[in-house]
């Protein structure tokens, strides 16, 4: 199907039976494609820092390829929205996943090689696919309507628990295949990420017809003609309720990449197993995923701002537990890590329905993507430092902090609410 033809679909469905239609077509697309993304972004979450800390060893630079695949992350946020807002979420989303996909085959030849620069290169573009992960969430909400914005948004989530804990729990098995190969034990899950990202790339080119971000487009232009007499073209500027949702998304990213970064290094400094890990993060990555939908209804029917509060609060009591658990203790481990991925849920997901309800077609997928690169810069600042900090005092003071720091968010949501109140 050729671009124009593509662009031209949109104006033939514009009838709210035919709108239904395609969303529902869209959220069975998205969740095919975010099973097997999940798979693929919970390579670099298990073993990313493991492999950097055995190539580079020293545990102080173990926090690097967090940042590097979330500083890749970034860039790639930046790429995708522009393409998606040119081109429609079909060619963005592929395009980022194939270039996760390439990212991942680098991971794997560096560490065969022992090549350094080339690790750090490829966990750069293999961030592309945590990124395209992340914005095929909007796909789902491009024509839900207002009240269902937070479950359409948990539809694509959720989807993503499956492969996302299925990736670290299978950290042992491929690592014996990635043996098997010849290859070192750790490139094991990355060999996963590339079949994984390749694959989801090719379900979301291949099925995502019509484009729900141009049908969409399609349907508020002509909307906005019928009402709109002043001849404006230039798009509207996002609402403050934006800015809110980005503040709360990227203060729950900080925090939860800086302790789930730290904990395999963690776990490792106190005897546990590489399997040990692995149940960790799944679990973490399941908490981070797997309540999306009870999380989605009560986005809608709470409240943006109670849940994002409630953000703050299970971050801070996640922190709380990771500094209280003993270094042997794998049970209160894993109830940190189940904490911290649910608060950063529980963030994501009010966070993005803020940003779409101030939002329109004109300018939200440039919204999107400029709001996940701030996500992703913050991630990557968190990664970076999580290793510094925890170097220099411990993994007790890290969690202690990032908990804490969580709190900001409360205040900046009474702010927003403030002047929301002024303005009305």
């Amino acid at each position: 199907m050729t671009r124009r033809s593509e662009s031209a679909a949109p104006d033939a469905l514009i009838d709210a039976a035919a709108r239904a239609r395609v969303q529902r077509r869209t959220l069975i697309v998205v969740v095919c494609s975010q099973v097997l993304g999940g798979a693929g972004l919970a390579a670099g979450v298990t073993v990313g820092a493991l492999l950097a800390q055995d190539m580079l060893g020293s545990d102080g630079l173990a926090g690097i390829p967090a940042a590097l695949f979330t500083l890749g992350s970034a860039v790639a946020a930046f790429l995708v929205g522009r393409i998606t807002q040119g081109r429609g979420r079909r060619q963005g989303l592929a395009i980022g996943f194939a270039a996760g996909g390439l990212g991942a085959v680098g991971v794997v030849t560096a560490a065969v090689s022992s090549n350094v620069p080339l690790l750090f290169l490829s966990l750069f573009i293999y961030g592309s696919g945590t990124a395209t992960n992340l914005q095929a969430r909007y796909a789902g909400t491009d024509l839900a309507a207002p009240a269902r914005r937070g479950t359409a948004i948990s539809v694509a989530m959720v989807s993503t628990t499956l492969g996302a804990v299925a990736g670290p729990n299978l950290v042992e098995p491929l690592g014996a295949l990635a043996l098997g190969l010849g290859l070192p034990e750790l490139a094991g899950p990355f060999l996963l990420a590339a079949a994984a990202y390749f694959a989801a790339g090719a379900v979301l080119f291949a099925m995502l017809r019509p484009d729900p971000f141009l049908l969409a487009r399609s349907i508020d232009a002509t909307e906005s003609t019928e009402h709109d007499t002043s001849g404006a073209t230039a798009p509207p500027k996002p609402e403050v309720g934006a800015y809110v949702g980005a503040t709360v998304m990227v203060l729950t990213q900080i925090v939860m990449v800086a302790i789930m970064t730290m904990t395999p290094v963690h776990m490792r400094a106190h005897g546990h197993e590489i399997g040990a890990v692995g149940l960790v993060i799944g679990l973490h990555v399941a908490g981070m995923y797997l309540p999306s939908l009870v999380t989605g209804w009560l986005v809608d029917r709470m409240g943006r701002t109670p849940m994002a509060i409630a953000s703050g609060v299970t971050l801070l009591a996640s922190g709380i537990v990771a500094a209280m658990a003993p270094g042997d203790s794998l049970s209160l481990l894993i109830v940190a890590l189940v904490l911290l991925g649910l608060g950063w849920n529980f963030g994501l997901i009010s966070g993005t329905a803020m940003v779409v309800d101030a939002t329109v077609p004109a300018n939200r997928p440039h919204t999107q993507g400029t709001i996940d690169v701030l996500i992703a810069l913050s991630g990557a600042g968190g990664g970076a430092m999580s290793g510094v900090v925890m170097a220099g005092t411990s993994f007790q003071w890290l969690a202690v902090a990032g908990g804490v720091m969580s709190l900001l968010l409360i205040p900046v949501l009474f702010w927003a609410r403030g002047r929301q109140r002024s303005v009305d």
